[in-house]
């Protein structure tokens, strides 16, 4: 079942939040910031890739594949960028609009490597 795809568009924090939250959530929010980043602060139960591992043919996680991608980053720039080379792929990925940063600015939770309080940067 394709959720995104041909849909062009971008989703706001709080579309992503619903559809990658709850018990049973409808899609994976995928985080493709680097590993500082990431250690830092993200969101929870959001799966890493890094956008560098994946545009050198890096695979997605196990967990993933072929469930419907929300993908973020820190700003919307590299997300937008990675749901384009994981649709060539022929995964079903949508971004999120203003990325982590509006995650954050939202009252979001984020959390650092550990599980405890993160932060953006």
């Amino acid at each position: 079942m394709f959720l995104f795809r041909g849909r062009g568009q971008r989703l706001s924090i709080g579309e992503a939040r619903t559809r990658t939250g709850g018990d049973s959530p409808e899609a994976v929010l995928l985080d493709v910031r680097e590993k500082p980043e990431w250690r830092t602060g993200h969101a929870p139960g959001a799966v890493h890739a890094p956008l560098t591992a994946l545009a050198e043919g890096a695979s997605l996680p196990a967990a993933v594949r072929g469930r419907p991608l929300v993908v973020i980053c820190r700003s919307g720039q590299r997300s937008q960028r990675a749901v384009k080379l994981l649709a060539e792929r022929g995964a079903d990925a949508v971004d999120v609009k203003g990325g982590m940063n509006a995650w954050a600015a939202a009252g979001l939770p984020v959390i650092d490597e550990r599980g405890d309080g993160g932060s953006i940067a």
